[in-house]
């Protein structure tokens, strides 16, 4: 998504493959937080509700200490089986954010997710890989679109069944900088 889409290179390893190493554990963990429709289920602790949005918590088998995430959970208005989930949370050495999208099986990988916030377009992000629950999306957040996620209102996350098919996930950004604020 513009300029925070994974694939900078640093030496071998890209900074995004780096990074989802390090926060490794806490993705597995979270997924767990995931029903098969893409929804947060009512696994994992929640810790605060911060309008629209919850930092959820949990420690994952092997887990030192409890790790969190602010998540959101929404379903397409004339689809009540497509659902997405959103979850921010910090890295295992706390200097990055992730954003991490659980799409439905089905959506057409090549497309990428798309996101627009206030109806501008802040770009695509590419799919990393597929759970049984879910295809995931995920980008290292810069402070351009933590900054855009907290001024905005709605953001509409996109997914593609056909190439010419795209269904738009409207998400209120209510509480999205108070929880991202509290984000242990």
């Amino acid at each position: 998504m513009g300029s925070c889409q994974p694939g900078r290179r640093i030496g071998r390893v890209t900074l995004a493959r780096a990074l989802r190493w390090r926060a490794g554990v806490l993705l597995g963990a979270l997924t767990m937080l995931v029903a098969t429709t893409g929804h947060a289920a009512a696994q994992g602790v929640v810790k605060s509700v911060h309008s629209d949005w919850q930092i959820r918590c949990d420690t994952p088998p092997g887990a030192q200490g409890e790790q969190c995430a602010l998540i959101q959970s929404v379903t397409a208005e004339d689809r009540a089986n497509v659902g997405l989930t959103v979850i921010v949370l910090k890295t295992a050495d706390n200097k990055s954010r992730l954003m991490r999208i659980i799409a439905p099986m089905g959506v057409l990988l090549p497309s990428g997710l798309g996101l627009k916030i206030d109806n501008e377009d802040v770009g695509r992000a590419g799919f990393v890989r597929c759970l049984p629950n879910g295809c995931v999306a995920e980008v290292v957040m810069d402070q351009n679109l933590i900054k855009q996620m907290r001024s905005g209102q709605t953001a509409t996350f996109i997914i593609f069944q056909t190439p010419e098919e795209g269904i738009g996930f409207p998400m209120s950004l209510k509480g999205f900088g108070e929880g991202f604020d509290k984000l242990p």
